[in-house]
């Protein structure tokens, strides 16, 4: 069963799932601020609107694809929205999720918050997945159509559990990667490739999973034993990462800032705890 639609926002994320919609038999109404961007998207079938308030009028459900939740605010603004449902999959903070869900409802409309873990070239692809929070009956009302762009994961009413699941996705993500730079960058200090490095960088990379069920089983019992890897001996290491760091000429910024969560966990008397004792320091309660 066809299901009309509209998107806000066409950037690479927005064409894909355009397309995808698309593909899957629904009628999709567009809109951006750079009327261009949706020339392709018209040859394929997606229907232009001139105005967000022409794209809106066009169906009951309205999906955004924006930089930010400010975007939403300065397009829609000024525009009728009563009776609709918007799917806001931009990113930005929890909290600004909860006040856009304020926003809407002033205006007659419900919100459904997600975050898309996808890059573009995967939306709609195996593996692809999209978390959703907001009212149980909007998403119910919707999923199917939805699926069709990622596995929809729904994490419940509260508006701001979506976009917190998303930006911890990320923070855990982006950590990693500065990570990955860093390590090849002090490989390459001595002249190495980064290409004869990989392997055992790979090897490092995959064996990190073999750490999740006893980081969340302590984080969750509150419980830390340092019996194998405490934070004293793991912030040794901390230390001489910098070192190396600073001596080859590397930025220390990213090691430095692992070396002060190991260093404000001594002093916080967690020494002889494991390392996933830094939970509480991060959390705020121990520094």
């Amino acid at each position: 069963m066809s299901t009309p639609l509209t998107l806000i926002g066409l950037g690479p994320m927005g064409q894909a799932m355009v397309r995808k919609f698309l593909a899957a038999g629904h009628p999709v109404t567009v809109w951006n601020r750079t009327a261009s961007r949706a020339d392709a998207l018209v040859e394929q079938g997606a229907t232009r609107a001139g105005t967000p308030q022409a794209a809106v009028d066009a169906a009951k459900l309205v999906l955004l694809s924006l930089t930010d939740y400010a975007a939403m605010h300065e397009i829609l603004g000024e525009v009728d929205l009563a009776g609709k449902t918007v799917v806001n999959l931009s990113s930005d903070t929890p909290d600004k999720t909860l006040k856009a869900a304020a926003w809407l409802a002033e205006r007659g409309a419900e919100l459904l918050v997600g975050g898309v873990m996808a890059p573009a070239p995967m939306v709609g692809e195996e593996g692809a997945y999209i978390f959703y929070s907001g009212p149980k009956d909007v998403f119910e009302a919707h999923k199917d159509v939805l699926a069709v762009i990622g596995r929809p994961d729904y994490l419940g009413e509260d508006h701001s559990l979506a976009q917190l699941f998303y930006q911890a996705q990320l923070d855990y993500f982006l950590t990693a990667l500065a990570g990955v730079l860093h390590s090849v960058a002090l490989v390459k200090t001595a002249g190495v490739p980064a290409a004869a490095f990989a392997p055992y960088l790979r090897d490092n990379l995959d064996s990190i999973a073999m750490y999740l069920d006893e980081t969340v089983q302590a984080v969750d019992s509150g419980e830390h034993p340092g019996d194998e890897a405490n934070i004293l001996m793991m912030g040794a290491t901390a230390d001489h990462i910098v070192g190396a760091s600073d001596a080859t000429g590397l930025d220390a910024e990213l090691p430095r800032a692992v070396q002060s969560l190991y260093r404000r966990g001594i002093e916080a008397g967690l020494g002889r705890s494991s390392w996933t004792a830094l939970y509480e320091v991060i959390n705020g309660k121990r520094n």
